[in-house]
């Protein structure tokens, strides 16, 4: 069974009152070898290769007619659309202007939209059996931006402690992790917070900058 989690949020209007609205949980990301292997099953009558074969190229074509001015309407599918814009670091023309900043060389597609056929939203319905998963509430600190750093400090400054984890600060501070991770990266890249960093990805480790101190 697929599992549905009810999601706290803000009201949008400004209110302060909490919203909640529904969310499937994720399984994961099905890869194309996945796909492929679902639809060429045994007993099909469809090879790996062909199925692969048609994928691609539906693809390229897709591509091809994007990039031509079309949008491609695959019944009990859905439509793709494509968008463009301004090379990053370029300016972007004014409409009244008469000076032309811009030519077609500065302008790409730079993305490809997609909405559902409505015949698709029905048969995943109907094939889906939910049943309730958990409930995420928001995590909003009751300190400060300024709070924080001092409780970062503290904590990095406690000889037990010389380290800290994005876990740790988010447990802190009463964040959740994504923001915990949002706001050390923005102390981390500030020389004035007294706070630095090392490794990558997962092991990134946090502690004081002693070197800023000495300065």
């Amino acid at each position: 069974m697929t599992k549905y989690i009810k999601q706290e949020m803000n009201d949008l209007n400004g209110t302060g009152k909490k919203r909640c609205y529904y969310r499937l949980e994720s399984r994961g990301i099905l890869s194309t070898k996945d796909l492929i292997s679902q639809i060429a099953y045994p007993g099909s009558g469809l090879s790996t290769g062909s199925v692969t074969h048609v994928l691609q190229s539906m693809s390229d074509e897709i591509a091809r007619s994007i990039s031509k001015g079309y949008s491609i309407s695959i019944e009990g599918l859905g439509i793709f659309k494509g968008s463009i814009g301004v090379i990053k670091g370029k300016e972007m023309d004014t409409i009244d202007g008469n000076d032309q900043k811009r030519n077609a060389a500065s302008i790409v597609i730079d993305g490809v939209s997609f909405r559902a056929d409505r015949d698709l939203i029905s048969r995943a319905n109907q094939s889906c059996k939910l049943k309730r998963g958990k409930v995420n509430r928001l995590h909003i600190s009751p300190y400060t931006k300024e709070e924080r750093l001092q409780q970062a400090l503290s904590y990095l400054s406690n000889p037990d402690t010389p380290f800290m984890l994005e876990a740790d600060y988010a447990k802190i501070t009463g964040l959740s992790k994504f923001k915990a991770h949002e706001e050390l990266v923005e102390l981390r890249n500030d020389p004035d917070s007294g706070i630095t960093f090392s490794g990558s990805g997962n092991r990134v480790i946090y502690y004081i900058n002693k070197k800023a101190n000495e300065d």
